[in-house]
């Protein structure tokens, strides 16, 4: 069973960064994460609103980002480790939210676009900026 779980996340003031990590372990067991494309990804969440989708990257390395966080926000992958990054720069109170890992078998990034539906999701961590 695939199983993600985030860490990094804490209090921060504003212009300050943050590395989020997405450990995940349970591919090598799970159709769709071995011998096949599959995706990570990034998303965010406050109370009363959406998740929003971040950040999209496939095992053969396509990414996506959202607009919202262009020139901010980073997403890369560790494939020896299962291990996903999400780095964070020049921070503010609107990015204040729970982040959580995602994960999708048998996907790709298509155009550069993010997928809003994802099978795994790990428990999120929360970052908290102050201004």
């Amino acid at each position: 069973q695939v199983r993600l779980v985030e860490s990094g996340g804490g209090s921060v003031q504003a212009g300050g960064s943050l590395r989020l990590s997405c450990t995940a372990t349970g591919f090598a067991d799970t159709p769709g994460f071995t011998r096949a494309n599959y995706c990570m990804a990034w998303f965010r969440q406050t109370p009363g609103k959406q998740r929003e989708a971040l950040t999209m990257i496939d095992s053969d390395g396509r990414t996506a980002l959202s607009d919202s966080v262009k020139g901010r926000f980073t997403s890369s992958k560790d494939n020896t480790k299962n291990v996903l990054y999400l780095e964070m720069i020049n921070l503010n109170a609107e990015d204040t939210a729970m982040y959580y890992c995602a994960a999708e078998p048998w996907c790709q990034v298509l155009r550069s676009t993010l997928r809003a539906t994802y099978q795994y999701w790990g428990q999120g961590t929360q970052v908290m900026v102050s201004s």
